[in-house]
């Protein structure tokens, strides 16, 4: 930062300072550095973002950027701005897009004013006299994570109504070298696949209108160099902390320069502006590392656990849920849940959740959405008895909703059917029996309070399953107009009017699996739903593509059936409950139907995850690089005193043996007793190995953390499907 600016900042912390006597703003934290062009009078820009540089000025940085023009373009280079608006004329695809019915569409916005907010944090006020529109951007960086977190407000200064069309949250030029892209995609039961596109010219793009974050396109991408890997090489990350409909894109232009821009996808006249009035985006969250994918997902794991989750449920430890679903399905009844509570708490179960089916004439999933009373025929005494039986156990009590829905077969939808989004004469689009109610209603959204608010008074519930299992296709409200994002807030507020009256409640982001992940949930709710698929094998690969950016502390891991009923595979108890680990822990599966000596392995695993649970759900996640037919993935103390590594063989090996595998974040200095404290028994298929060598499975054996680090260790011989944890743990030299 100019040095003239962070002197007058050392007195004036923590209030706006206005007016800032520079021509570039620089924002800087460890190793990361952005610095904007904040001249008065011209556009804004960015001239740097990526590497610190302290020895060197924002203007040496404008001198070496310094493009010519060339045959066949403009005679001046166009520059880009922080919304490569309109009228510009930058070549390729445009950022901020908006006009009066067909006019005022070229906007050009200069600089006005700059707030130093804070030391990293500015505020810039731009405006388009012309048109009459004015835009602030905020951009922050975090004092702790190094990430970026951005949002713009655009306002309509002019008499006539405003149509914006697209307002991507800022146009981020990307590094040169940053020539792969990774996004993310998959379907029902398949989520966070990482898929990769390579060096190309043009568009990659993903755009969402399911009216929440969806299954196959996760508001956030990574751009990477060729060698860059886990542990070494720059790349960005970007994700759009928004639930709703939304656009994901890089443009590359033909003239080498490269933009990333994200923000929701409007459909048809939805964002209207009255005169005065302001448009607000989501945040965009982006992290720049020069050492590899660890350092960017660890940047994304720090600001959602210091910035975004409430602090009430960081302080609390993740209790292990049992969930009933898989066991019961749409088959309850009191005696049956009661038997499975105290088998749940029998394996050392500290939440038992409810699931669907508990209410209404809600026998199937084709009936009682939107009837939030507790059935008389499959509960006559009501909940209180069970409650009660759960309390005792010693556990918390849970319960599944899905509030935005409404069944047609359901006395809510026969009193009003005029509740659910559509649009005029056009039929439904037949998903799951349900639709989607109006939220923007404020009668809705009072009607959802207090139905939840009554079951969570009367029976004492802790935590909440918010379920949403249908896209929402027809999105217009009650003027016709589509609502998705009003929509979108009015679940933001409907949930934060429950935590306000409930502080202690918990809530869950559960939609049909994963397909509601992303960081502006989170700010109401404490963890999400990582799939409905519990098959062991899927959920290495699946939590893996979540890791890049959510932590394991708010990805729910459960324990499956013996036989997934997704995917008809079958795995022993204790490949299920190692993969289960190195997340939000608990159970979903009928325990009834489990051996003795499998509840017995069941026990001890989630014994295992408490004594270790402070460690995962703090340290800092490093995904190893390791051949094909692993999956290696572990956490680091903060302060690199202990670790956990989970090493899966997913799939067999050409070779005899297997290779050695390699640690990370460990300190090279520190000597750590290695041991490995899952699976049960001696894992290798021969012996002896390595596992007797050090003694492995008992006592241990003291490593200098740089041998773990860049020697590594043998992996004994197993079959696949079998997973290892080894825990690290410093100790006098």
């Amino acid at each position: 930062m100019d040095h003239s600016i962070l002197k007058t900042l050392t007195h004036v912390e923590g209030r706006a300072m206005t007016d800032v006597p520079a021509n570039h703003v620089s924002l800087r934290m460890d190793n990361v550095q952005l610095v904007i062009a904040v001249k008065r009078g011209q556009r804004p820009s960015i001239v740097h973002w990526g590497r610190a540089l302290a020895h060197s000025a924002p203007e040496e940085f404008e001198v070496l950027s310094t493009r010519q023009w060339a045959f066949g373009g403009p005679t001046e280079d166009v520059a880009p701005s922080l919304s490569n608006e309109l009228g510009a004329g930058l070549g390729g695809p445009s950022g901020l897009l908006a006009h009066r019915d067909g006019g005022d569409w070229a906007s050009f916005l200069r600089v006005e004013q700059v707030e130093m907010v804070t030391a990293q944090h500015v505020r810039i006020h731009c405006r388009d006299k012309n048109v009459g529109l004015g835009v602030t951007y905020d951009v922050a960086l975090g004092p702790d994570h190094a990430a970026l977190s951005i949002t713009i407000s655009v306002k309509n200064e002019g008499d006539a109504a405003l149509f914006i069309a697209w307002a991507p949250v800022m146009a981020m030029p990307l590094d040169e070298r940053l020539s792969r892209v990774w996004g993310v995609t998959g379907r029902w039961a398949h989520e966070f696949e990482v898929q990769e596109i390579g060096a190309h010219r043009g568009t990659y793009l993903r755009e969402n209108k399911a009216g929440r974050t969806s299954h196959d396109n996760f508001p956030g991408l990574i751009a990477l160099a060729p060698f860059t890997h886990e542990t070494a090489g720059p790349c960005a990350g970007f994700h759009l902390g928004w639930s709703g409909n939304n656009r994901v894109r890089i443009d590359r232009h033909t003239d080498g320069r490269s933009f990333v821009q994200m923000g929701e996808l409007f459909f048809p006249g939805e964002m209207k502006l009255d005169a005065g009035e302001v448009y607000r985006s989501p945040t965009l969250y982006a992290v720049w590392s020069d050492t590899g994918l660890n350092t960017l997902s660890q940047s994304f794991h720090r600001v959602l656990r210091q910035d975004i989750l409430d602090g009430r449920s960081r302080a609390k430890p993740r209790l292990v849920h049992y969930n009933t679903w898989e066991a019961v399905y749409f088959d309850h009844g009191e005696d049956k849940s009661m038997a499975l509570a105290d088998r749940a708490a029998a394996v050392g179960a500290e939440r038992f959740v409810l699931d669907d089916g508990w209410f209404g004439g809600r026998r199937s999933d084709r009936a009682g959405l939107g009837d939030w009373t507790v059935s008389s025929a499959v509960y006559p005494n009501g909940l209180h008895p069970l409650v009660d039986h759960v309390r005792s156990l010693g556990m918390e009590f849970g319960i599944w909703f899905e509030p935005e829905m409404v069944n047609p077969d359901s006395d809510l939808y026969r009193q009003h059917p005029d509740w659910v989004l559509n649009a005029r004469g056009v039929e439904q689009v037949p998903f799951r029996e349900q639709y989607t109610l109006d939220l923007t209603r404020p009668e809705v959204s009072a009607y959802l309070f207090d139905a939840i608010d009554a079951i969570v008074k009367d029976y004492r519930v802790d935590y909440i399953k918010w379920d949403m299992n249908r896209d929402s296709t027809h999105p217009g409200g009650m003027d016709q107009r589509p609502v998705i994002h009003r929509q979108t807030h009015a679940v933001y507020s409907l949930m934060d009017r429950l935590r306000r009256a409930h502080p202690e409640l918990e809530i869950e982001s559960c939609a049909s699996g994963g397909a509601r992940a992303d960081f502006g949930i989170l700010r109401y709710t404490d963890r999400v739903w990582t799939s409905d698929n519990n098959d062991a094998l899927d959920r290495q690969r699946i939590q893996r593509g979540a890791s890049y950016f959510f932590p394991p502390d708010v990805l729910g891991s459960h324990v499956g059936p013996k036989r997934c009923h997704i995917t008809g595979r079958m795995f022993d108890m204790e490949f299920r409950a190692a993969t289960a680990m190195l997340g939000h822990m608990g159970m979903e599966l009928d325990l009834s139907e489990e051996t003795d000596a499998d509840l017995d392995v069941l026990r001890r695993a989630i014994a295992l995850y408490k004594a270790h649970r402070a460690l995962i759900h703090s340290g800092d996640l490093y995904r190893l690089e390791a051949s094909d037919y692993l999956n290696m993935v572990g956490v680091v103390a903060k302060d690199q005193s202990a670790a956990l590594f989970s090493c899966a063989k997913v799939e067999g090996h050409s070779t005899t043996l297997p290779g050695r595998i390699r640690f990370a974040g460990l300190a090279p200095d520190k000597h750590y007793l290695t041991r490995l404290i899952w699976p049960t028994h001696p894992p290798s298929v021969t012996a002896p190995s390595i596992v007797e060598a050090a003694d492995l499975c008992g006592d241990g054996t003291v490593f200098r953390g740089e041998a773990l680090v860049h020697f590594g260790i043998q992996l004994p011989l197993m079959h696949p499907n079998s997973c290892l944890l080894y825990h690290l743990e410093s100790v006098e030299g």
